[in-house]
């Protein structure tokens, strides 16, 4: 690993002192090459325009006392170093700008030279984890000779600065917004959960597992991680995302874990792998319910162990990346089925999100609406937008119970596209509102009539041929009382939803015996359904 300083060109203390005499006296830039405990690779030097002349001396002087020692020049003019706003804002923007290296790299910010505001500031950044590293603090010697003097590296703890963890609420907020594709979402549990993922997807390198129906942003979601992830200097490699959906026998551990040439038929040339691809960076694995036992216990161990051998080699294979993993299916569910495995889903639920519905946070309908709306227009290259009677009327159908958004913001993406490819001149009028309307009703209706048929649901609880003797209107019946068990949390709820209108009528009613009842003609009990 490499040890990578940067610090502020100090226009004082690094100017003390004329030719040779400049040797006689201690200069914090100087000095930090002059330790033989600390060998500086490369140092990152930041001065202003009025200051080259001094850089290029320093830069001469570190070549005589440490030529191992590389300089690079920086050119960051502050205007006014005493302004805090615009300190910050020039060293953040350094910061963001600058390719860090974390795994190949170790980072020392030095805090010695600058104004105070300049050293205030890189302590911030580095305390948000802007400038990634450790805090490098130079000064004379105490006492006796004053070359090279002495040096602390400071690692910070964040659970000792929690007044000073209030000013990076601005950072926090930021990230949190990006998170959210910067769109400003009402849902209060869906707000609380972004602002703890922005924590995490901080601080944290363990898997993230992120679960919730299709369409409700998974992916998305796991790109915006990313993203931040790489913004904060904690990643360097690329995103390798795959839906494990699609990958089928021998082609999911080739594609997983690479394979040798001639591993089976058509392997005509090694593979190296999506997670050998993910090195360094972040693996997304949509979908991971959908792996095999044995593709879960190579994944299991390439998360512990960051190691895993490719198929048809006799040779293991490294890769460091973080995992996240998708999955819309009950994994714990899956687990007690045997088939997924519970030591992997342990490993990857330290961190679990859900990603509610559309109509679970039916209250973001409208930003969504507007953030769709831009992202067209996006691509149109025209505005695109709604007329008042229109959005109104969107927005009304949008809300109500007919609206199920059962691909959820799937379908609010294809709706606004079709609208606005329909759109005369860029508006959304009544007209292609209502025309919309009548086409997702369709749709969600023909959806509803494909689920799962009165026959499957019949035979997943009774077994294979138990509804052949059925007349397909006990089928209907049936299924459907299955159907209201399984969504309710008990007896009674589920005696309550069927029976609405004639328990009214009733001076006492037993809804659980009813249910109870109409159960047991079939020899089913309650708790089956639930398992």
């Amino acid at each position: 690993m490499k040890t990578v300083a940067i610090s502020i060109l100090g226009t004082t203390m690094d100017r003390r002192g004329k030719g040779d005499k400049r040797w006689d006296k201690w200069r914090p830039t100087i000095s930090m090459c002059q330790h033989d405990d600390l060998l500086i690779d490369r140092l990152e030097l930041l001065f202003d325009n009025h200051s080259q002349g001094l850089a290029d001396q320093v830069t001469e002087d570190i070549a005589r006392v440490s030529p191992e020692t590389e300089v690079v020049h920086h050119r960051v003019n502050f205007r006014d170093p005493w302004d805090f706003e615009t300190v910050y804002s020039q060293l953040l923007d350094f910061a963001r700008g600058y390719p860090f290296k974390p795994n190949r790299e170790n980072y020392l910010v030095h805090i010695t030279t600058g104004t105070h505001v300049a050293q205030i500031c890189l302590y911030l950044l580095t305390e948000a984890g802007y400038l990634p590293g450790q805090l490098l603090q130079t000064a004379p010697a105490s006492r006796g000779c004053n070359l090279p003097g002495q040096y602390q590296v400071i690692n910070l703890d964040l659970s000792k600065y929690d007044q000073i963890a209030s000013r990076f609420q601005k950072e926090h907020q930021e990230g949190t917004v990006y998170l959210k594709g910067g769109i400003e979402t009402n849902n209060a549990a869906f707000n609380r959960m972004i602002e703890q993922l922005e924590k995490v997807s901080i601080r944290s390198n363990a898997p993230i597992l992120i679960t919730g129906p299709t369409g409700a942003g998974k992916t998305q979601l796991a790109q915006r991680v990313y993203e931040l992830r790489m913004q904060r200097g904690k990643l360097e490699g690329r995103l390798v995302a795959i839906n494990c959906a699609t990958l089928k026998g021998e082609n999911t551990m080739s594609a997983l874990f690479g394979h040798k040439k001639g591993a089976f038929t058509g392997a005509t040339a090694d593979r190296a792998g999506l997670l050998k691809e993910a090195h360094q960076g972040l693996l997304f694995l949509d979908e991971i319910g959908e792996l095999g036992l044995d593709e879960q216990a190579m994944l299991l161990r390439a998360i512990e162990d960051k190691r895993f051998i490719p198929f048809g080699s006799d040779r293991e294979a490294s890769s460091d990346f973080q995992l996240i993993a998708g999955t819309n299916k009950d994994l714990a569910r899956k687990a007690r089925e045997g088939t997924f495995r519970a030591d992997l889903l342990a490993r990857i639920d330290l961190w679990t999100y859900e990603l509610p519905s559309l109509k679970d946070r039916i209250e973001d309908l409208e930003p969504n609406i507007d953030y769709e709306l831009e992202a067209f227009s996006n691509k149109a290259g025209h505005l695109v937008s709604f007329n008042k009677a229109a959005r109104e009327k969107y927005l009304a159908f949008g809300r109500s119970p007919e609206a199920t958004w059962s691909a959820n913001f799937r379908d609010l993406n294809a709706s606004i596209t079709r609208m606005g490819t329909l759109a005369d001149g860029g508006r959304i009028t009544a007209e292609v509102v209502n025309e919309e309307i009548n086409r997702l009703k369709l749709k969600w209706q023909t959806a509803a009539h494909s689920e799962e048929s009165p026959k499957t649901t019949i035979e997943s609880v009774l077994g294979a041929g138990s509804s052949e003797e059925m007349d397909y209107y006990d089928q209907l019946k049936l299924a459907a009382l299955i159907g209201v068990c399984r969504n309710s949390g008990s007896m009674a709820e589920a005696g309550r939803k069927l029976f609405h209108v004639s328990r009214q009528a009733k001076k006492s009613s037993n809804d659980s015996h009813r249910v109870k009842q109409l159960l047991g003609k079939y020899g089913i009990q309650f708790d089956e359904l639930k398992a």
